[in-house]
């Protein structure tokens, strides 16, 4: 199918209402013998296997990270924590940074069988998260190098000519087939699966062509899906070099005469807010209170935690800073403050404090206290794990004595911010038409 058709065809699916819609997929009338999304050309059932009647499994190394680097050899190693963390549905090794083993490590006994080929499943088997255990890749270029399968992995490869490369891929991340694992899945603190278990899980799958038509539509949305995060990435990345340029004066905004501002002066917190600090109110939380609680899960996960309450200590109001005074560690944690940016009703909980602008933009005043990556922008940290009162209002602040260059730089960030949240929200909807997809096109 050609790529341009497909597209189409990806951009024409509803979530909503997906079924019918008249661009090539469709609601069968047995979706016990077949899919629920389907491509209308096809009508023949799906075939049923147990894992270990179509695959082999080949031998795998217990190769720890202190025995693989990313400079220098002769064949790289695909470890279990990368396919937890980093490595595509499909891997192309040109396409991700693998590490290789290191020359002191004698492979010679590894048989030319064991070294991964197109087509190869891996599966991390073991993870201390049940949605995680049994993840695997699919191997679809390996570009001529050597690779091989490491430590806490299993690797197996499709016995006959059954599998489009990549499907397998998508096959593996199903509800129907996830499921199966995590049932197999044993242990307690640490799940993991064996060989002998995952080869009784049964796979669903159609003929050839048919595999060749999903793979190319749920490759396409991965590979859009890969380039909005690369979007958000350099993004992020535009928006720490920008704000690094303009609170060190490096790049500076002229007003609407085109005249430089006046020169920055040094202030203290104290001087240019009102502080106020949350009581405790645990025993006022209940499931469908009046005030949203502003906690530290609140703060640091930027406002999508929320408890609430039927008590209010004080009122949050929108552009009020809110900011954790308590589990810093050595003074480093990560900057946990956060900008109310709604009408909601807030209410704020202990060691969490308030700082409401009197002589300065609140917005202009969060990003310069959150320029980097410790509290109060204390570059050196502040030494210990809880901030007090005067830690906070004693904090040295270089800033612009003009209010209206504070409003100008704030909003210039903050539009940088609003064009990260579409990004994000694009995202979101890609990943959630994807999670719709692979419970859908599949049994």
């Amino acid at each position: 199918m050609q790529k341009n058709a497909l597209v189409f065809e990806l951009r024409s699916i509803n979530l909503l209402n997906v079924a019918n819609n008249g661009f090539g997929i469709y609601v069968p009338n047995n979706p016990k013998q077949i899919p629920n999304l389907r491509f209308p050309e096809f009508s023949n059932n799906w075939e049923m296997k147990k894992l270990g009647e179509v695959m082999d499994f080949k031998v795998t190394n217990s190769f720890s990270r202190e025995n693989l680097n990313y400079e220098l050899g002769t064949v790289k190693n695909i470890h279990y924590g990368d396919i937890h963390t980093k490595f595509q549905t499909l891997f192309n090794i040109t396409n991700e940074i693998v590490p290789f083993i290191n020359d002191e490590i004698n492979i010679l006994r590894i048989s030319d069988e064991n070294y991964c080929r197109e087509g190869d499943i891996i599966f991390a088997d073991a993870s201390e998260d049940l949605n995680d255990v049994g993840k695997s890749i699919e191997v679809v270029n390996v570009n001529g190098e050597k690779l091989l399968s490491g430590l806490h992995t299993l690797l197996a490869r499709p016995k006959e000519n059954l599998f489009y490369l990549g499907f397998n891929g998508y096959l593996f991340k199903s509800n129907q087939v996830r499921t199966q694992i995590q049932k197999e899945s044993q242990g307690s603190k640490v799940l993991s699966i064996n060989v002998g278990r995952i080869s009784k899980i049964e796979l669903s799958f159609p003929d050839v062509k048919e595999q060749e038509r999903i793979t190319a539509l749920l490759s396409l949305l991965d590979e859009r899906i890969h380039t909005q995060n690369k979007i958000i990435e350099e993004l992020k990345r535009l928006k720490v070099s920008l704000i690094k340029k303009i609170f060190s004066q490096h790049f500076r905004f002229q007003d609407e005469n085109g005249c430089d501002f006046p020169d920055w002066e040094e202030k203290t917190l104290e001087e240019v807010v009102e502080f106020r600090n949350g009581k405790a109110h645990e025993n006022h939380i209940v499931e469908k209170g009046k005030y949203i609680v502003v906690n530290s899960k609140f703060i640091s996960q930027n406002g999508n935690i929320r408890k609430y309450s039927n008590e209010c200590n004080m009122p949050l109001y929108k552009d009020e800073i809110v900011m954790v005074m308590s589990d810093v560690p050595n003074g480093k944690a990560l900057a946990k403050c956060f900008l109310i940016n709604k009408n909601d009703k807030y209410t704020l909980n202990q060691r969490i404090c308030a700082l409401k602008a009197v002589s300065c933009h609140n917005p202009f005043l969060y990003y310069l206290i959150n320029r980097n990556e410790y509290y109060l922008a204390f570059d050196s940290g502040v030494g210990q794990t809880n901030l007090k009162k005067d830690d906070v209002l004693n904090c040295p602040l270089i800033m612009p004595s003009s209010i209206t260059e504070q409003i100008i730089i704030a909003n210039f960030l903050s539009s940088i911010d609003s064009k990260i949240d579409i990004e994000v929200q694009l995202l979101s909807k890609y990943e959630s038409q994807k999670k719709y997809l692979l419970q859908n096109m599949f049994i």
